[in-house]
């Protein structure tokens, strides 16, 4: 397993002028003495029937009852902070690894995992690597990973076939192929960036694989400027693609499930993704390998550090739980193999248990694990690499870039990196 990348570790207090008084979530549900309440961001789309499943489970074997509720992925965002701020929160809540959950630690509204995390043996669980970047926060552990993920390529193989296009393994030889596809009357690359964040896989690769990641490490942390020349370049190369009508026309009036059917289909050739896509395309009849397969993003400039980019998501507890033992029970129930493995599958995710049934994985979640394994550094996704305030500037800006990739960069840029500092000020 290689190293994790950067987490956010720079104490911040909670989202300024958010209300004290809880404001509820859509499907939220009040605590009783015999029950745990479980909230997620885990849609249909996204591995609900899954986790209902291993819920039912633990439920059988517990005699706990379980409240579920899974809330919209953009509202989910927002609305746990509000409800953990208010006093009133779920028991468990899925997490996004990282700059996330250290806003949520170093506010005071997560409650520590060591004991159930020792009486589970979990340091032999999982990497180490892993531990350290994704789990740990401060002098302790608040974070049990459930599954994590791989960003890459994912592309159609009969429409790469037809067209006669070879996978791209430099950025050149991505803009001839995005060319051949154009030829032949095929959108290039889905992108349905509604909610912005599928964009943000781009700035991401683009960065990562010029700058490398020492230098993206500094412009999440705020010790580089979005005016930077290494930025301007990103943009630069990223407008130059969007300019020859690689992209979904429009990108922003799509979600990402949009643009994954769009290559599912053969509208589109590829989709910049993360492995949630294959659970999606799964659960609607598409086989591994045949319908759908992954590539890295290419190489852009040699010597650079090769990185690969994803999020880890996880399970935490609140500091104000109704029945924090049912809680630690719960998390630590889902942290075995055959639930994580259970998950993994059904999700479209790879698992952090080192004891995970890995012949249960198809060939394209072998095959980004081995992308994984390969790379020198795991990157957590933009809006998971730095804080919340700074990161919704970031995401807006992708979203404005979408909109108009011919705008003034520079101008863009000057105006984006007035708005982070601030936001790190703030």
């Amino acid at each position: 397993m290689t190293k994790f990348g950067l987490t956010w570790r720079r104490g911040f207090a909670i989202v300024a002028g958010m209300a004290l008084a809880v404001a509820a979530l859509p499907g939220a549900v009040a605590a009783q003495d015999d029950e745990v309440v479980v909230m997620t961001y885990f849609s249909k789309e996204l591995g609900e029937g899954t986790l209902k499943e291993l819920l039912a489970d633990f439920e059988a074997e517990s005699g706990t009852t379980v409240s579920f509720a899974d809330v919209g992925h953009e509202d989910f965002k927002t609305g746990i902070l509000i409800q953990l701020s208010g006093g009133n929160p779920p028991d468990v809540h899925s997490n996004w690894a990282g700059a996330r959950t250290a806003f949520q630690v170093d506010s005071g509204v997560l409650a520590p995992l060591d004991e159930m995390w020792a009486a589970n043996d979990l340091d032999n669980a999982f990497p180490q690597g892993l531990i350290d970047s994704a789990s740990t926060y401060g002098d302790g552990k608040y974070l049990m990973p459930l599954g994590y993920h791989y960003a890459g390529f994912f592309y159609n193989p009969s429409v790469f076939e037809e067209a006669g296009v070879a996978i791209p393994t430099s950025w050149d030889e991505l803009k001839a192929s995005c060319d051949a596809f154009n030829a032949a009357g095929i959108t290039p690359i889905s992108l349905g960036s509604m909610n912005r964040w599928p964009a943000q896989f781009w700035f991401d690769y683009l960065l990562l694989r010029t700058a490398g990641p020492e230098y993206r490490a500094a412009l999440m942390a705020g010790d580089a400027s979005y005016a930077d020349p290494e930025v301007v370049r990103v943009m630069e190369m990223w407008a130059e693609l969007a300019a020859m009508d690689r992209f979904t026309a429009d990108a922003n009036a799509f979600d990402w499930t949009d643009a994954a059917d769009q290559v599912a289909n053969g509208e589109a050739a590829m989709n910049l993704m993360g492995t949630w896509i294959t659970g999606y395309w799964n659960g609607n009849g598409l086989e591994p390998v045949a319908d759908y397969d992954v590539f890295e993003f290419p190489v852009i400039d040699e010597g650079v550090t090769t990185a690969v980019v994803g999020p880890v998501d996880g399970l935490v507890s609140a500091a104000s739980a109704a029945n924090p033992e049912a809680a630690a029970a719960l998390i630590g129930a889902l942290a075995q193999p055959d639930a994580q493995t259970t998950w993994a599958v059904g999700q479209g995710a790879m698992p952090p248990n080192v004891n995970a049934d890995m012949s249960q994985f198809n060939d394209v979640i072998v095959k980004a694990l081995d992308f994984v394994a390969a790379a020198e550094t795991y990157n957590f996704n933009y809006d998971l690499a730095t804080p919340p305030a700074p990161s919704e500037v970031g995401l807006d800006m992708f979203a404005r870039f979408m909109a108009d990739p011919g705008q003034d960069i520079n101008a863009l840029l000057e105006d984006v990196q007035a708005q982070i500092a601030s936001a790190f000020e703030g």
